[in-house]
C-alpha cells in the first residue's frame, strides 16, 4: 500500500488592488495628512471626520513611497481597532499590508520585552498578571507587612483601617502611569489615606520585590519596561531604529508614560504621525494627560498641523450645536465640524417636570421612532454616570423594551442595590432563607457556616430576628448582629402600627448598610448615589408588596435575557451607555438625560477647573454621537433631593448657554397650560365608583 499523500494547502495570496487613485478617495485636508513626507504630523480629527480612512491611507502612501512595510509600526488602544486597521490596510495595498507591524502600545511592549528583556534583566520567560492577580499579590504584600487588619497598627483606633487591595493597585497604576508623586494621588482622590503614604511605599516596595523573584510582570510593567530599555542608549536605540515610521490613532488618550516612549522610539528620525480630537480627550481618571496632544508641536519643533473638519456622520444642526457647545473651551485647537448632508432638524432641548416625566420622555419617543423604522439598536441614551439611569431601566423593564446597558452594571444588578433589596424583601417575607443568606454574610467575620448556623437559630424561633440571639457569632460581628435585630425589629413594629412609609424604611435600612458598605469599598460615592436613587424610586410605590412586586415581575435575570434581545428573537435593544462607553460609537437618534448642574457636570467637577473642562468634552463626546437626531433633556425638579432635602430645583447645566441654546429647539413635555394646572381639589360629594358601576345595570 502505497504512502499516504499529505496535503499541503498552497498559501493564500491576495492579490493587490486593482491599480487605483487613492488620493480621489480622500477629501483635500485627508490627502494632506496621507501625502506627508517626513517628519512629526499632527492630525486633528474631529468627530465623524474620517480618521481611520486618512491613517491607513497614510499607510499605503508609505508603503508606495518604497518604506519597507516591516518598517512601519501603527498604535492604537484597543486590539479590535488594531486588527481592523491592519485588516483595511491589507484590502488597500494588498498582502504587503500583512508586514505592516501594528497593535496596542501593552501588546507592543509585551512583543518586545520578549525579544530585548533579557539585555535589561528580564527573564524571557516571564508571566504576565492580569489586574486580578496583581490585586492578589499586592495583598500578600499588604498582609506580609500587617497591614491585612489596621488593628495592628500600634495607636490607631480599631474603625481606621488600611487601603483594600483594589485601592492599592488603583493607586500604583495611576502613579506608574501619570508620573504624580503617590502624596498628590492620595491627597487628591484618597484622602482618608493620606497620613499612610509611607505605609503605600512600604506595600509597593514589597510588591515589586515580589514580582522579581517570581519572574512576573504586571501590566503597567510592559510599558515602563519598554521605557526603560528605550532610556539605554545601546539598548534603546536598537529597539527604536527598528521603524521608520510611528503612527498613533487616538493621541489624545495617550499618557506621560506612552508619550515618553514615543519620543524614545522617534528620537533618530522624528517620522511620528498622530491622529486625535483634543475636543474628546476624556480619560484623565485612567491616566491620559490632555497636554500631550495640546503640547505636540511644542515638544516636535517643526510640526505639520492638518485640521480634519468635514463630518461624514452628524447633520449640520447637530454639528452647529456641538461646534457651538466646544467653542467654550478655554484651551483648543481651532476647529468648527461640517456637513455636506442636506436636512435635518435642529435638537431637541427638553425640559420635564421631574425624573419620572423624563423617564416617560425617551421611553415614548424611542417607542414612536422605532414605529417609524429605526430600530431599538440605532437608538442610544447616555448619561454622565451609571445610576442617573436608574428610573430608566425600570421603566424600560416594566414596558418590555428590551435594552442592554454599557458602562457599568445595570442598576438591578448592582450587588448593593440587591443588598438593600434583600433587607426588604425580609422585613416582608421573613421565611426568605435566600435574602436572610445574602444579609449575614454582609457582616464582618461572617461566611457560609455561619450564615447557615444564624439562619438556623431564626428558622428556630419562628422566623422571628428576635432569634438571632440564639445564635453565638464571631466576635466582628457581635455588634452588627445586635444592630440587625433591633432594626429589623422596629421596622415589623412600626408596620403593625401604621401604613410604612417605604422611603423611610429605606432610609433606616441604610442607617445600618451605608456603614457596611463603607468598610466593604474605599470609593463607596457612586454605590450611594445608586441607593439614593432606589430610595427615590421606591417612594412612588404605595407600599413594600407594591414595589418588591413590581420588580419581582421582571427579575434581574429576566431583565438580561430581555437585554439580549430574546423577547423579539432579533438582535434588536436600545443602548443605555455612559457618555465616557459611547466614545467611538454612533446611532441613529441620541437621548441625552440629566443634563443639569450636578448632573452634567458632576458636582465634584465645579470646584476644579481641569475638571469642568473634562465635563465639557465629555459633553461634546455625547452630542456628537449623533447622526439625525438629538434629544437634550433636563427634569426641572427633583423629589427628593440626591443632596438630601424634601425638593430641589434642577438648574439646567451650564454648558447649555444662551449660545448653544440659540441652536437647538426648545420642547416642553406635555402642554404648558396642564404643567402649571394645580392639582383637583378633593371632591365634597362621597364618590362610590363600584355603585355607579351597579347602578348602570341595575332595573
Amino acid at each position: 500500500m502505497s504512502a499516504p499523500r499529505v496535503y499541503v494547502p498552497r498559501p493564500r495570496a491576495v492579490a493587490a488592488p486593482a491599480a487605483r487613485d487613492l488620493a480621489a478617495e480622500l477629501n483635500p485636508a485627508q490627502r494632506e495628512a496621507a501625502e506627508h513626507g517626513d517628519g512629526p504630523l499632527l492630525v486633528i480629527a474631529g468627530a465623524g471626520t474620517g480618521k481611520t480612512r486618512t491613517l491607513i491611507h497614510r499607510v499605503a502612501h508609505l508603503l508606495a513611497r518604497g518604506v519597507p512595510a516591516e518598517r512601519v509600526l501603527l498604535l492604537t488602544f484597543t486590539r479590535r481597532a488594531a486588527q481592523e486597521m491592519l485588516a483595511r490596510v491589507e484590502r488597500l495595498v494588498g498582502s504587503e499590508g500583512r508586514r505592516v507591524h501594528g497593535g496596542t502600545f501593552h501588546a507592543t511592549a509585551h512583543r518586545l520585552l520578549r525579544r530585548f528583556g533579557e539585555s535589561a534583566g528580564i527573564a524571557r520567560d516571564f508571566t504576565i498578571m492580569d489586574q486580578g492577580d496583581a490585586e492578589d499579590l499586592m495583598q500578600l504584600s499588604r498582609a506580609a507587612l500587617g497591614l491585612g487588619d489596621a488593628r495592628r497598627r500600634a495607636g490607631d483606633p480599631p474603625t481606621k483601617r488600611f487601603a483594600k487591595k483594589e485601592t492599592l493597585h488603583a493607586v500604583y497604576s495611576r502613579h506608574v502611569n501619570t508620573g504624580l508623586e503617590l502624596e498628590h494621588i492620595l491627597g487628591r482622590d484618597y484622602p482618608q489615606f493620606a497620613e499612610r503614604v509611607d505605609d503605600f511605599k512600604r506595600v509597593y516596595a514589597d510588591y515589586v520585590t515580589r514580582k522579581a523573584q517570581r519572574n512576573l510582570v504586571d501590566y503597567d510593567d510592559l510599558l515602563l519596561f519598554w521605557a526603560g530599555m528605550l532610556d539605554a542608549p545601546e539598548l534603546g536605540a536598537a529597539i527604536a531604529g527598528l521603524y521608520d515610521h510611528v503612527l498613533v490613532d487616538e493621541y489624545q488618550d495617550t499618557n506621560v508614560l506612552q508619550a515618553r516612549v514615543l519620543r524614545g522610539m522617534t528620537r533618530h528620525h522624528r517620522n511620528l504621525t498622530v491622529v486625535g480630537d483634543d475636543a474628546q480627550s476624556i480619560y484623565a481618571f485612567r491616566g491620559a494627560h490632555f497636554r500631550n496632544i495640546l503640547d505636540f508641536p511644542q515638544q516636535y519643533p517643526g510640526t505639520r498641523m492638518v485640521t480634519l473638519e468635514q463630518n461624514y456622520r452628524s447633520t449640520q444642526p447637530i454639528l452647529d450645536t456641538s461646534n457651538e457647545l466646544i467653542s467654550r473651551a478655554e484651551e483648543r485647537f481651532s476647529k468648527r465640524l461640517w456637513t455636506d448632508r442636506v436636512g435635518g432638524e435642529k435638537p431637541w432641548l427638553v425640559s420635564a417636570r421631574d425624573e419620572g416625566e423624563q423617564t416617560r420622555f425617551v421611553v415614548d419617543r424611542v417607542l414612536e421612532l422605532h414605529e417609524e423604522g429605526v430600530p431599538l439598536r440605532e437608538m442610544a441614551v447616555l448619561f454622565r454616570a451609571g445610576y442617573l439611569s436608574a428610573d430608566l431601566e425600570i421603566e424600560l423593564t416594566a414596558r418590555n423594551v428590551p435594552y442592554e446597558k454599557w458602562g457599568g452594571l445595570k442598576f438591578l444588578e448592582a450587588a448593593h442595590v440587591k443588598d438593600v433589596l434583600a433587607f426588604l424583601r425580609v422585613l416582608e417575607n421573613p421565611r426568605d432563607e435566600v435574602s436572610w443568606y445574602r444579609l449575614l454574610l454582609l457582616l464582618p467575620g461572617v461566611g457560609d457556616v455561619g450564615a447557615r448556623a444564624a439562619i438556623d437559630a431564626v428558622g428556630g424561633a419562628g422566623w422571628e430576628a428576635a432569634g438571632l440571639s440564639k445564635w453565638t457569632p464571631p466576635p466582628k460581628a457581635r455588634e452588627w448582629v445586635g444592630r440587625l435585630a433591633a432594626m429589623l425589629g422596629e421596622l415589623t413594629r412600626a408596620v403593625r402600627r401604621a401604613t410604612p412609609d417605604l422611603g423611610a424604611e429605606i432610609g433606616m435600612i441604610r442607617r445600618m448598610y451605608d456603614a457596611l458598605l463603607r468598610e466593604r469599598y474605599d470609593n463607596p460615592e457612586a454605590r450611594l448615589a445608586d441607593l439614593e436613587q432606589l430610595q427615590t424610586i421606591a417612594a412612588g410605590y404605595p407600599d413594600r408588596a407594591a414595589f418588591l412586586s413590581a420588580l419581582a415581575l421582571e427579575p434581574p435575570s429576566a431583565t438580561q435575557d430581555l437585554a439580549g434581545g430574546e423577547t423579539t428573537g432579533e438582535d434588536d435593544a436600545l443602548v443605555l451607555s455612559t457618555a465616557h462607553s459611547a466614545k467611538g460609537k454612533e446611532w441613529d437618534a441620541v437621548f441625552l438625560i440629566w443634563a443639569a448642574d450636578g448632573m452634567f457636570p458632576l458636582a465634584r467637577a465645579a470646584g476644579d477647573p481641569d475638571q469642568l473642562e473634562e465635563e465639557r468634552r465629555l459633553m461634546y463626546v455625547a452630542l456628537t454621537r449623533a447622526r439625525r437626531d438629538l434629544y437634550v433633556v433636563y427634569p426641572m425638579n427633583a423629589y427628593p433631593s440626591r443632596i438630601g432635602a424634601d425638593y430641589s430645583m434642577d438648574q439646567l447645566t451650564r454648558f447649555l448657554d444662551r449660545g448653544v441654546r440659540a441652536t437647538m429647539q426648545r420642547v416642553v413635555v406635555g402642554s404648558a397650560g396642564a404643567e402649571a394646572a394645580p392639582p383637583p381639589p378633593p371632591s365634597s360629594v362621597g364618590l362610590d365608583l363600584r355603585a355607579l358601576l351597579r347602578g348602570k345595570f341595575s332595573t
